[in-house]
C-alpha cells in the first residue's frame, strides 16, 4: 500500500536501512584504520571516501597504491568494480528519471547496493506509488551517513593503533566477506572463480596488473556462463513445444 506522505516514505526508507548499517560498519571500520596505517592524512582519507563512496574501490585502490601501481591502473580497477551502478541506475530510472537534476544528482551519487535492492523491492510490489523518490531518499542518506560515520570512527581508531600491529590483512578479509555472500548461482561462482585463478597467475604481473586481468576475466566469465545459461533455457523451451 502506498505511503500517506512523502514525510512518512522518508521515514520508512531510513527505518528499513538502519539495520543494514551493521553490515558495513566493520568494513568502514577496516577502510578507515587501513587510510591512516597507510599514511593517508585524516584530511586525505575523508576526501578520499567523500569522492568514492564506494567502499570496495576505495580498499582496492588503497591496495594498488600501497603497491605503487600505476594511476590509470587504479582509475580503471575502480571503474570496473562500479560498473554494477549502471545497471542500478538503468533499473531505478523509470521509477526517479523523470525527477530534475537537482535530486537526481545527488541521488546517483548516494546509491549504493542496499538501497538499490531496498527500491526495488518497494518498487516492484507497488508499495511506493508517488513517493518512490522520498522512500529512495530515506534509504540513500541513511547508508551515506553509516559508511563515512564508520570510516571516521576507523581513521581515529586507527591513529591509536601501534605501528608494529600489521593490518595487511584486513582487506583481504573484508574481500572475502563480500564476496561470498554475492555468490548465488553459476555465473556468479564461475567469475569468483575465473576471476580468483587469473589474479593469481598474474600475480607477478607489473603495477598489480594481475588485480584487473582478474577483474576483467571474471566479469567476461561470468556473462559468457549466463549467456549460456539463457540460450540453453531457450532451447528447451523449443524442444518442449515440439515435442508438444
Amino acid at each position: 500500500m502506498p505511503y500517506p506522505s512523502g514525510t512518512q516514505a522518508f521515514r520508512q526508507g531510513a527505518h528499513s536501512a538502519l539495520p543494514l548499517t551493521s553490515g558495513i560498519v566493520p568494513f568502514g571500520l577496516i577502510t578507515g584504520v587501513t587510510a591512516i596505517g597507510m599514511g593517508l592524512s585524516p584530511t586525505d582519507a575523508i576526501g578520499m571516501t567523500l569522492l568514492f563512496y564506494s567502499g570496495s574501490a576505495q580498499m582496492v585502490v588503497m591496495q594498488l597504491m600501497q603497491s605503487a601501481a600505476l594511476p590509470v591502473t587504479m582509475v580503471v580497477t575502480a571503474l570496473v568494480i562500479n560498473l554494477r551502478f549502471l545497471m542500478y541506475s538503468a533499473s531505478l530510472a523509470p521509477h526517479l528519471g523523470q525527477l530534475p537534476r537537482r535530486h537526481k544528482w545527488p541521488m546517483a551519487y548516494m546509491l549504493s547496493d542496499q538501497s538499490f535492492a531496498l527500491c526495488t523491492l518497494k518498487m516492484g510490489s507497488g508499495g511506493l506509488g508517488q513517493y518512490a523518490y522520498p522512500y529512495y531518499a530515506g534509504t540513500a542518506i541513511t547508508m551515506f551517513f553509516g559508511w563515512n560515520l564508520s570510516v571516521l570512527a576507523g581513521m581515529y581508531l586507527g591513529a591509536s593503533i601501534p605501528e608494529d600491529w600489521s593490518l595487511g590483512f584486513a582487506i583481504p578479509l573484508s574481500f572475502l566477506a563480500l564476496l561470498i555472500p554475492g555468490i548465488r548461482n553459476a555465473a556468479t561462482l564461475g567469475a569468483a572463480l575465473t576471476g580468483g585463478v587469473l589474479a593469481v597467475l598474474a600475480a607477478n604481473l607489473p603495477y598489480n596488473l594481475g588485480l584487473l586481468a582478474g577483474a576483467l576475466g571474471g566479469i567476461i566469465a561470468g556473462l559468457a556462463i549466463e549467456s549460456w545459461q539463457k540460450q540453453q533455457t531457450v532451447a528447451d523451451a523449443n524442444t518442449e513445444q515440439e515435442a508438444s
